[in-house]
């Protein structure tokens, strides 16, 4: 198809080599570096009680995807500030 010709001339993300000369995915750096910040900590720490929660009943209709998804959204958010400073 078309587009999958022109969608990779298009947009393409430069990976960084580490120390030891592997490659590096910069989304994952930022991933990492936005878990740190207060705002995903807190939400991560929600997730991990909700989580706790559910494990320690043998049966319940409670699910942490609100949880989960309120951590993602956050995370993501965070990222994308930074990740298409990185396209080239």
């Amino acid at each position: 198809m078309f587009f999958d010709r022109f969608l990779p001339k298009l947009i393409t993300v430069k990976a960084e080599e580490d120390e030891e000369g592997e490659l590096v995915d910069p989304q994952q750096v930022l991933r990492d570096q936005c878990m740190d910040t207060s705002h995903c900590k807190s939400l991560a720490e929600k997730y991990q009680a909700c989580n706790d929660r559910v494990r320690s009943r043998k049966q319940t209709a409670e699910t942490c995807v609100e949880e989960l998804f309120d951590l993602l959204h956050a995370v993501d958010h965070c990222v994308t500030a930074d990740l298409f400073n990185k396209l080239k």
